[in-house]
């Protein structure tokens, strides 16, 4: 998978198809509500599940009931790449799974 930088606007256009994310800065960041705190550790489990399979980290915060991503590549220079979409799309396809809205 490429690491490429994107642009700005081609990140935009990308995530239109990955409702709720957004390019906030040099990250695309996406906060997921769910309906307890032990659903929102389960998914961070999960998303560190993904991470690891895809060799790539991003920043994960737990809250009472909220998980929040944002990611980047650092081997890119901190830019936005191909590798920081597809795992937002694992993400967000995961997280229904966990009750996420």
């Amino acid at each position: 998978m490429s690491a490429e930088p994107l642009s700005p606007s081609e990140t935009e256009i990308r995530l239109e198809s990955l409702p709720g994310w957004a390019l906030e800065g040099d990250r695309i960041t996406r906060t997921f509500r769910l309906p307890s705190h032990f659903a929102a550790a389960a998914l961070t489990v999960h998303i560190a599940q993904i991470q690891d399979e895809l060799n790539h980290h991003s920043d994960l915060t737990l809250g009472y009931n909220t998980v929040a991503l944002a990611v980047h590549t650092h081997s890119a220079g901190g830019a936005i790449t191909e590798k920081d979409l597809a795992l937002a799309a694992r993400v967000a396809a995961a997280a229904p799974a966990h009750g996420a809205e």
